[in-house]
């Protein structure tokens, strides 16, 4: 396990059952960086391949 799943998981268990936007996520980054301007290019990062990942959307079955 990475150390990075703890805080996944603490995220999953706190807020799973939470709806959110996408809009409300980027504020929640920009907060973040904004904090913590050394993170600046890991959450640039995610957010890139947040916004890439359109794989699979095609292959749903109706």
């Amino acid at each position: 396990m990475y150390f990075t799943d703890r805080g996944i998981e603490e995220l999953e268990e706190r807020r799973g059952e939470e709806s959110v936007t996408l809009a409300w996520l980027a504020d929640r980054l920009r907060a973040f960086v904004d904090l913590n301007p050394d993170f600046e290019t890991p959450v640039e990062r995610l957010a890139t391949f947040l916004a890439r990942d359109d794989d699979g959307i095609d292959d749903v079955d109706d």
